[in-house]
């Protein structure tokens, strides 16, 4: 059966959610790190709306068999469903149906999800946008494009509505906008900061001349000068092996003692293994490095990466394996977090439980793979553990935080 998605429609179901939200030589055996969060700045409030939602109206869409004078709890939730690409239409059906998921969990008969289409994203999105607004949606989860985060923005924010987007790209985050997607910041944040902490202090990176690559790069750098080390040498690399070896083998002329490596499959295992003097340094990596089919490289082990405890998703994977038939995609798990977090927020006054300081609590939330929160600009920082590469597989050497409060906080 085929869904065409002309004009928003309403799932309206009982709901819940948990959510608060040659080789290199091993390091000697150590007690994993405790992690300590960092402390937030106090949460300011974004400028009034021009015209902002703030109450009920007739016209907003309404449950069936509502009680009188009770506000349904409005969630717009917007993806590429009909995308003109296969892959991305099957990506925006497993995180609907992974919404769906956090709808019945939260057990909530007054919470509604209003699905809408960003198509190819862009424009679509903003139009998508409006009808939602039209009927009265409190908070947006989605979309999943950059472009239609940028095309939205100015619609949400023009009634002050926040989105909960799907987006990977920063430059469209904050003033109403956060991120609650997986940021490459994140691993490379915990990644730097723990091999600052075990003594490393001259960091160089190899990045692919992309924009992730790009995106890698200014990250290491600020992770560095945040860890009071130095960035020795920042290097691109077209990604393919045969044109990555070249730049991997002149990367020891800047005497590194750790080496971020933004790369992951076939590619990595070209380079791994032709940086200079491995026995001297550490080889760092970012969320690609979680790849079963990297699990027992020899090039790499020792290394380390920053990923979500392993099988912290098990229970939802199994939950929707046994709903839908099928394991969901990763990003699945971001839609379910999502509603999740509505969910949770949805106990307070209607169209003022997903103010900023709500969606900003310091103490972040309980999600699927582990705890995340949101910063001042609109992007996410989750809690994240440190695998290192063995020979049995990847270790946890440094384990994610259960909580973001300060010790004595």
């Amino acid at each position: 059966m085929r869904f065409s998605y002309p004009h928003s429609f309403a799932i309206v179901a009982l709901i819940g959610v948990a959510v608060l939200a040659g080789c290199a030589r091993p390091a000697p055996p150590q007690p994993p790190a405790e992690v300590v969060a960092e402390a937030l700045p106090p949460v300011l409030e974004d400028p009034p709306a021009p015209n902002p939602l703030d109450k009920d109206q007739p016209s907003f869409l309404r449950l069936p068999n509502l009680a009188e004078g009770a506000t349904p709890v409005r969630v717009g939730i917007i993806l590429p469903l009909t995308s003109t690409n296969a892959a991305t239409r099957s990506l925006a059906q497993a995180m609907l149906k992974a919404a769906q998921l956090a709808m019945f969990d939260a057990r909530n008969p007054n919470l509604m999800l209003m699905v809408e289409d960003e198509g190819n994203g862009g424009a679509p999105a903003a139009a998508a946008a409006r009808r939602l607004l039209a009927q009265g949606s409190e908070v947006i989860v989605g979309p999943l494009f950059g472009a239609s985060v940028a095309a939205i923005a100015p619609v949400t924010r023009d009634r002050g509505v926040p989105v909960l987007a799907f987006s990977t790209e920063k430059s469209v985050a904050g003033k109403g906008i956060y991120l609650i997607s997986f940021l490459a910041q994140n691993e490379v944040n915990r990644v730097v900061g723990f091999a600052a902490q075990r003594g490393s202090k001259r960091f160089a990176a190899l990045v692919p001349n992309t924009a992730y690559g790009q995106l890698v790069a200014e990250a290491v750098r600020d992770a560095v000068t945040a860890a009071k080390g130095e960035t020795v040498a920042v290097s691109q690399f077209t990604p393919t092996p045969g044109a990555a070896m070249t730049p991997a083998r002149e990367i020891g002329a800047a005497n590194p003692d750790a080496v971020m490596i933004a790369q992951g499959g076939p590619v990595l295992r070209a380079m791994a293994p032709v940086i200079p003097g491995r026995d001297k340094l550490k080889l760092l990596g970012t969320g690609l490095w979680d790849d079963e089919t990297l699990t027992r490289e020899a090039s790499l082990e020792g290394g380390w990466y920053a990923a979500p405890e392993p099988n912290a998703d098990v229970d939802f994977v199994a939950k929707y394996r046994a709903t839908y038939g099928a394991a969901p995609p990763t990003l699945a798990s971001l839609a379910y977090d999502g509603v999740a977090l509505v969910a949770l927020l949805a106990q307070g006054e209607p169209y003022k439980r997903f103010i900023k300081p709500n969606l900003m609590d310091p103490n972040g939330f309980a999600g699927v793979t582990g705890m995340f929160r949101f910063r001042a600009d609109g992007t996410s920082e989750r809690g994240l553990a440190v695998m290192e590469m063995t020979r049995e597989g990847p270790k946890v050497v440094s384990p994610a935080p259960k909580t973001f409060q300060r010790p004595g906080s």
